[in-house]
């Protein structure tokens, strides 16, 4: 008896073959009063892009937190979603806890910093940990916020990219603060790396920067 074959059992063309880059630029969140966004976003820092507003009552604005690549818009006539149905929002850190403070400092209401407990226990409040993940492990310590409306965001931290997720080519750091935590993270394994030597690495320059090279992109740490 022949059957048909599904899409995950089909041979898949190359990944890299005609590959066209389509980069996600803004996401559009919904809002009951476009000026009481504005000014919630506003005060977190984040960048004022855009906002237009045009005769038919049509008004889009656009803002872009400090060192992201995407951006979120809102405004009216912007889309029919219900006020607050937007959740689960990402912002990526690479150290959670200045994350949070920095926005406890701009007036915002955090949770305290949690860890799953159980698998997708980050996008409610059944199965939240108080505290970091034990382990410390990347992709798994959380913080979450809302912005008037209710649209929810989650904090996650973020330290070592799991492999394929950066192009091994490219090491960029979205701010000062971020660059800082990679180098500290450098400092503590580079001295155990020491420690495992039994002497001094005068290359240190080479080795921090292997090293945080390859925690951006997945790839394997040096030792």
């Amino acid at each position: 008896m022949s059957t048909t074959p599904t899409r995950s059992q089909e041979t898949l063309p190359d990944a890299h073959a005609g590959k066209v880059d389509m980069k996600l630029e803004a996401v559009v969140i919904p809002v009951s009063d476009v000026d009481r966004a504005k000014a919630f976003y506003g005060k977190l820092g984040w960048r004022l892009d855009a906002d237009f507003r045009f005769d038919n009552g049509f008004r889009v604005v656009q803002f872009t937190p400090p060192g992201s690549g995407g951006s979120i818009q809102f405004g009216t006539k912007v889309t029919s979603a219900r006020p607050g149905t937007a959740q689960g929002l990402y912002l990526i850190v690479s150290d959670i806890e200045a994350a949070r403070g920095d926005l406890v400092s701009h007036g915002v209401e955090v949770s305290e910093v949690f860890h799953a407990g159980a698998p997708g226990a980050q996008f409610g409040t059944d199965g939240r940990v108080s505290g970091p993940e034990p382990d410390h492990g990347s992709y798994r310590t959380f913080a979450s916020f809302s912005d008037p409306d209710g649209n929810g965001w989650l904090l996650q931290e973020v330290t070592t990219r799991l492999p394929g997720r950066v192009d091994t080519a490219e090491t960029a750091f979205g701010s000062a603060s971020d660059l800082a935590s990679a180098l500290r993270r450098a400092e503590a394994a580079h001295g155990e790396h020491e420690k495992r030597t039994g002497q001094r690495d005068a290359n240190w320059p080479d080795w921090y920067a292997a090293y945080m090279a390859a925690e951006q992109s997945g790839t394997e740490l040096p030792t």
